[in-house]
């Protein structure tokens, strides 16, 4: 678990760290993920590196199996970002109807048009929103680095299995403390 450098042209993503899903029970507290995250946010805006905030507003159509379906009507502030985040004019907020934050969205378009050729991602939930985001930031040729310690699930196993075999093959990871060093 080592990331050797940031690129010059590097974007922060943050996925779906809003109050609905910060609010449901996961491996490590969501509070402690949330702080990370901002700390991150705070630390590439000082650099004046983009940050890019990822809500879910909805789910991708089709039948599944998955014990998320069917839990009636949400909050009405349920899709809202977390207020300790700073959210800032100058961020990206993307909107997603479906577990990654590049598909159906203009993610790509938004990265690309700034120079963007790395991502460091962290959010919930670490075998869905945030892998489902690292896969496709590795196919799209972005370089990759997971802040393992700002990323959380739903479910343990799930989650080690994001973080040992899925996140090292699509690129770096470190912790957050780690991360913002080589900001500079």
């Amino acid at each position: 678990m080592t990331a050797t450098t940031l690129d010059p042209k590097t974007a922060l993503v943050l996925v779906d760290l809003q109050k609905g899903i910060t609010a449901l029970p996961s491996v490590h507290p969501s509070e402690q993920i949330v702080e990370r995250g901002a700390r991150l946010a705070d630390a590439f805006r000082a650099k004046g590196l983009p940050v890019v905030l990822v809500h879910v507003v909805g789910g991708a159509p089709g039948r599944t199996e998955g014990e998320l379906r069917g839990r009636g009507e949400v909050p009405a502030d349920w899709a809202e970002l977390r207020p300790e985040l700073n959210r800032r004019e100058s961020d990206i907020v993307v909107t997603k109807h479906q577990w990654g934050a590049f598909y159906g969205t203009d993610l790509d378009l938004q990265l690309r048009r700034r120079g963007v050729t790395q991502v460091v991602i962290g959010g919930i939930a670490t075998s869905i929103g945030v892998e489902s985001t690292a896969r496709a930031a590795h196919e799209h040729g972005y370089h990759v680095t997971i802040a393992v310690d700002a990323v959380t699930d739903l479910d343990e196993r799930t989650h080690r299995n994001s973080v040992e075999r899925i996140f090292p093959r699509l690129g770096e990871t470190d912790t957050t403390d780690a991360i913002i060093k080589l900001l500079g």
